[in-house]
């Protein structure tokens, strides 16, 4: 017979993320250097979505400062539970109109605006809890003009390149937003399919003009586990890192 597993224990769960987090700031720093940038330009937002909240207490001990979920039901709830920390909350999934007021609530930034009617939705709700939002526009680098369509189910979700301006047009009117800058995923067709380099590039572009309309609209949130690099090569602010520090995720029932 197999041998049951030995429980994890608190302190071996935060030895185990204590090394994750130094080898992903090792990546960062290396990243950094190699594009002659300064560490403190990038900002690790840790994404601890399907895992507890007693590993965000952990990360919050080992120096995490800001946290990221793409679930509203699993992150009001550990919001909630670890609302005593000093964090910084990020809501990084696509987001449905009826769960604004629920994610106003708790998250400091929302990295996935893409349309207008989110736009009113969440400038409503912030103004009705009296908070003031950050907003990313969340763009969709498969939508780029002359890119073809992406195949079903291949879209990562996000506002077309073009279509950027006036979106954030919008969130600069909407009362209690700051339009703070773009995020955008790696995407899986069109012409940056397999290549995050060049597609984060693009979205520094993006951003540069977006600046002009905005200068304070400089944060851009790019990069994940696989592709931190990369961002970090084309000038992002932020990196979104989850199974790098956590380990491979629980499959989702």
């Amino acid at each position: 017979m197999t041998e049951p597993l030995e429980p994890v224990t608190e302190k071996d769960r935060r030895d185990e993320l204590a090394a994750n987090l130094e080898a992903v700031e090792r990546r960062i720093g290396d990243a950094c250097a190699a594009a002659g940038r300064d560490r403190s330009e990038v900002t690790l937002v840790v994404v601890t979505k399907t895992y507890p909240a007693s590993d965000v207490r952990l990360l919050a001990g080992l120096g995490v400062r800001n946290v990221a979920e793409n679930r509203d039901q699993e992150a009001a709830a550990k919001a909630a539970e670890c609302s005593d920390l000093p964090l910084t909350w990020h809501f990084v999934g696509q987001l449905q109109t009826n769960k604004v007021r629920s994610v106003t609530d708790y998250a400091d930034v929302v990295h996935s605006v893409d349309r207008g009617r989110l736009v009113t939705a969440l400038s409503s709700a912030a103004q009705r809890q009296g908070r003031e939002l950050d907003c990313l526009l969340q763009v969709a680098l498969d939508k780029e003009a002359g890119g073809g369509e992406a195949p079903a189910g291949a879209g990562r979700g996000g506002v077309a390149p073009d279509a950027v301006l006036e979106l954030a047009e919008q969130v600069r009117a909407a009362p209690r937003l700051r339009l703070a800058g773009l995020m955008t995923v790696a995407p899986l067709a069109g012409p940056f399919a397999g290549r995050p380099g060049a597609a984060f590039e693009r979205l520094m572009e993006i951003s540069r003009s977006l600046r002009t309309l905005e200068p304070t609209a400089n944060m851009v949130s790019a990069g994940m586990s696989s592709d931190l690099e990369e961002a970090v090569a084309a000038g992002a602010t932020h990196v979104r890192v989850g199974s790098a520090v956590l380990g491979v995720r629980p499959r989702l029932r």
